[in-house]
């Protein structure tokens, strides 16, 4: 049976605006329901949900597109023209300050023109005021539109994080009851990196279209309907242009390790041996084998066979030891039991 995720509180509660705002994807949206819907609700969520939808009650007013004033356009026009003309100087060569009209400083009434006295300098200061505020608020925007990325680029890597986490949890639940992780064959079609989340789905250890192999909003999360395919799909794919494609996405955005061969060149069985620097699965590399296109900002998460995962910059990737190669500089298996490899779903160990 599927392993129900351990699924933390505070991990929901950031999902609760996302899930106001129907921004969730389709599992997401499932996990706050069930949350929700549960006997002993998490932590207060429902308070806290009952609390944003308060808050979100004003905007419903600002939802529906409103028309704008009749003549809006006209009175603007007249405005602007009326403010950048200067009056005629006086006999002395002054310039004589415009009378100030009754309601002087704001928006002329509907019909009346720059030559109905409805501007003056007091209306001119008014337009000033306003462009301030408008390259004020362009200030502000461009300060802030940078944090606000941040902030979404952030929660994007936390939820890719509790992914992985989900899928450390069914990896150790697989070599727990298998005494080692999936290991590929040694050769042949189905040697390939990505096996591991068909074995996983065919022992119901995950859902194969939930989405848990999937990065938010990747390629293949915003193509929609991705699902992995069972053992059975990818064995009797083999030899025809369908298996092709399984073997191209079946691992999903994460690649997975390529274990190691001996010195006789059999490829072994991936013990879990709960090493903490020895890594598992990753972020899956792009067509160079240098790094992965997974995050705009270019982090990388490694789970490593103890079930830790890090968060890496590219600057570290590969500090100590080539994340997707082995120590002959190929992408295939290690060479020793301590060379680690990172495959992506098509590669062969």
């Amino acid at each position: 049976m599927v392993k129900e995720p351990d699924l933390r509180h505070e991990d929901l509660r950031h999902d609760l605006i996302g899930y106001l705002l129907g921004v969730l994807d389709d599992r997401e949206t499932r996990e706050v329901d069930t949350a929700l819907a549960s006997v002993n609700p998490v932590h207060g969520l429902r308070r806290d949900l009952d609390m944003l939808r308060g808050a979100f009650e004003p905007l419903e007013h600002d939802r529906e597109p409103f028309d704008p004033p009749r003549g809006l356009t006209e009175r603007t026009l007249a405005f602007v023209a009326a403010a950048s003309v200067a009056p005629p100087p006086d006999e002395a060569g002054r310039r004589s300050p415009r009378p100030r009209p009754v309601g002087a400083g704001t928006l002329p009434s509907p019909g009346l023109s720059p030559a109905d006295g409805d501007w003056t300098a007091a209306g001119s200061r008014s337009w000033l005021d306003r462009l301030i505020i408008g390259a004020s608020a362009l200030a502000a925007c461009v300060l802030v539109a940078p944090l606000l990325l941040d902030a979404i680029e952030e929660s994007r890597a936390r939820r890719a994080e509790r992914r992985l986490q989900q899928l450390s949890a069914s990896l150790q639940g697989y070599a727990e009851s298998h005494r080692f992780y999936p290991t590929p064959p040694d050769s042949g079609p189905l040697s390939r990196a990505g096996l591991y989340a068909p074995t996983l789905v065919s022992e119901e250890r995950i859902v194969a279209d939930d989405g848990t192999v999937l990065c938010p909003d990747s390629t293949l999360s915003r193509r929609g309907g991705f699902r992995v395919p069972s053992l059975d799909e990818v064995k009797a794919a083999v030899g025809t242009p369908r298996f092709e494609e399984l073997v191209q996405t079946m691992g999903g955005d994460y690649g997975y390790t390529l274990g190691h061969r001996n010195s006789a060149g059999v490829l072994q069985p991936n013990l879990n041996l709960r090493r903490g620097d020895y890594p598992i699965m990753a972020d899956a590399p792009d067509e160079c084998c240098e790094k992965s296109s997974n995050h705009p900002d270019g982090i990388h998460h490694v789970l490593f066979e103890d079930g830790r995962i890090r968060t890496l910059r590219p600057h570290t990737l590969h500090r100590d030891d080539h994340l997707y190669r082995n120590h002959r500089g190929s992408v295939a298996a290690g060479v020793d039991p301590d060379d680690a490899v990172i495959g992506d779903s098509h590669h062969q160990p």
